[in-house]
């Protein structure tokens, strides 16, 4: 499976989400995510890309939790997502060709316009619960949520 990395930030009370511009999941409310390189160190993997892609420096990071993703009848976009708290960073937010960002209050949070899972492990990333696992499966014909698995 494809390995990814995916980040959570949270700062004075809003979450960053950002809208995607093109290619998969275009137009969905999300968080940045990246592959992983041949050999590469998941967690190096996170940083490289954040500073490659959108020139954010990560200063300090957690790794929080594992979700496995599975599409129907499109077994080459299964991918393991490995999850971050970024709790420092340095950074000044603009939008790109890629991506658009915003900061949302966390009590307005759109999961209308987010992926329908994102409403099941969301809130318990922002309790700061830790080292879960789901594996969760999708239906790539219309984007619904088939079913998930808390694994631990």
């Amino acid at each position: 499976m494809l390995q990814t990395t995916l980040w959570v930030m949270v700062k004075n009370n809003k979450i960053f989400l950002w809208e995607k511009m093109k290619w998969f999941a275009k137009w969905v409310l999300n968080w940045i995510w990246w592959k992983q390189e041949w050999e590469e160190n998941i967690d190096y993997c996170m940083i490289r890309e954040a500073k490659e892609e959108i020139n954010i420096d990560i200063i300090k990071q957690e790794k929080v939790w594992i979700m496995n993703f599975y599409f129907e009848n499109k077994s080459d976009w299964n991918l393991t997502v490995h999850l971050y708290n970024i709790l420092d960073y340095s950074w000044k937010i603009k939008e790109s060709d890629e991506i658009k960002p915003f900061w949302f209050d966390l009590e307005n949070i759109p999961y209308d316009k987010m992926w329908e899972f994102d409403k099941i492990w969301l809130p318990r990333i922002l309790n700061w619960e830790k080292d879960i696992k789901y594996d969760v499966w999708y239906d790539t014909d219309n984007w619904k949520l088939l079913k998930y698995n808390k694994i631990n």
